[in-house]
């Protein structure tokens, strides 16, 4: 008989949030894996619980190297839990390489579901919530997070980040940038805790805000790219479409035929609106 897996949810702020299944995991567990130890033991004090299991440390370091020491208590029948410093593991957290090295071997795989700032912010932002996409961390050099968002500059799906508060204020100046001045977005600041703090409204005001400085986890939320029929896109707005797409790889013909298919336009039209803003840059440069 081979062990079983357990991805357990910790609170992301308030203790009390602790799914009561957590507990009796915690305590019944042969192995827990932790991102940080210091804080399984202090969430362990708070909840009451006494552990028994052995106590591993598993973070972004050592992930690559503990897999498979857990891979192997798993196949020899250990009740394995994996808990992260707060969510649930493997979402921007330690856990996807032991989910998928356990599936691998066959063994059981489960969770105790728990509190996410993902689903909390998206559910508090004021934002549609009916279709969205989770994009993590945003890559922390200027020119790679440029390039990332040209990606979703088209999403019409709701958008969800994490971000470091020290970026925060590049980060939605990017966002302003790429997806839009006057989008609306929401920063859920300290989500659940005592400092709790939801600020809505477009991108180019959060990123004025920002700039003031701001502490504690962060998670933003940014609505997705207008529905606009094709009756209502202009000539600069098409070509505003292809740059983005060329500015991040794509030859100008492929560019041309992706807005063409997401507007509904014909590429010719599309065409005819990049060789005149091309026409008209030309005839204005000295």
């Amino acid at each position: 008989m081979t062990g079983t897996l357990v991805l357990a949810g910790t609170p992301i702020g308030d203790v009390a949030d602790a799914p009561p299944r957590l507990a009796a995991e915690l305590g019944a567990a042969e192995v827990i894996a932790a991102e940080d130890t210091r804080r399984l033991r202090r969430l362990t004090q708070a909840l009451g619980v006494h552990t028994t299991g052995r106590v591993v440390s598993y973070f972004e370091g050592n992930e690559a190297a503990r897999t498979p020491e857990l891979v192997e208590a798993l196949a020899g029948g250990a009740r394995v839990l994996l808990v992260t410093d707060a969510g649930m593991p493997s979402v921007s957290d330690p856990g996807y390489r032991l989910v998928a090295a356990a599936v691998e071997r066959g063994i059981k795989v489960t969770a105790v579901p728990g509190p996410s700032a993902v689903l909390t912010a998206l559910a508090v932002s004021g934002l549609p919530v009916d279709r969205f996409c989770f994009e993590g961390f945003l890559p922390r050099k200027a020119g790679e997070r440029l390039g990332r968002l040209r990606e979703v500059a088209g999403e019409r799906r709701t958008l969800v980040y994490f971000e470091a508060p020290h970026r925060l204020d590049d980060t939605l100046a990017a966002m302003a940038e790429v997806l839009g001045a006057d989008r609306r977005a929401a920063v859920c600041r300290e989500l659940t805790k005592t400092y709790e703090e939801v600020k809505r409204g477009p991108l180019k005001e959060l990123a004025a805000w920002a700039a003031e400085g701001v502490r504690g986890e962060i998670t933003i939320v940014v609505e997705g790219a207008p529905e606009t029929g094709p009756e209502e896109l202009d000539e600069a707005e098409l070509v505003r479409r292809v740059r983005i797409r060329e500015e991040a790889g794509e030859r100008r013909k492929e560019a041309i035929a992706a807005v063409a298919t997401e507007t509904g336009l014909p590429k010719r039209a599309v065409f005819d609106a990049v060789v005149a803003a091309k026409n008209a840059a030309q005839q204005v440069s000295p």
